[in-house]
């Protein structure tokens, strides 16, 4: 079936907003979960997680807002102004993921196995931070054929 663009974004914004109500539930157990428990184990990925699905309402708010209200342009200048910044922390993320693989790799075989939990989680984060600024360079490069 063929549908349109117009019905394609209608059908994009019930379904964020469905999503959105779904990250509020999820944040709203990860509050309940944290303040049920005093192990900081516990306490520390319902927080992550709460901040995660507050992170990702705020995002899926962003498309739906691109939709509804036209979208979010970006201008070559916009990047131009803070591109020095970018690519430092380009840099700043590499070195981190960098560091967290060394880590791992210096708890092979020790039965670390919160700490080995704990890092994996960051060298995920920070691979997922590096991946982001990876895009936005791929929109720059999309508007500097050249650069």
């Amino acid at each position: 079936m063929n549908v349109s663009t117009k019905e394609l974004q209608e059908q994009l914004v019930v379904d964020l907003k469905n999503w959105q109500k779904a990250e509020g539930a999820a944040a709203n157990q990860m509050e309940k979960l944290s303040k049920a428990t005093n192990h900081e184990l516990i306490k520390l990925v319902a927080d992550v997680i709460h901040a995660d699905s507050l992170r990702h309402a705020k995002v899926q708010q962003m498309v739906v807002d691109s939709i509804e209200k036209g979208a979010h342009a970006l201008s070559p200048d916009d990047l131009a102004k803070v591109w020095d910044i970018i690519e430092e922390h380009i840099k700043t993320e590499q070195h981190m993921v960098a560091n967290v693989r060394k880590a791992l790799d210096s708890l092979q075989g020790r039965k670390m196995l919160v700490q080995q939990y704990l890092l994996e989680y960051l060298l995920f984060d920070e691979q997922k931070h590096d991946h982001l600024l990876e895009k936005l360079e791929g929109i720059k490069k999309g508007m500097y054929p050249d650069g």
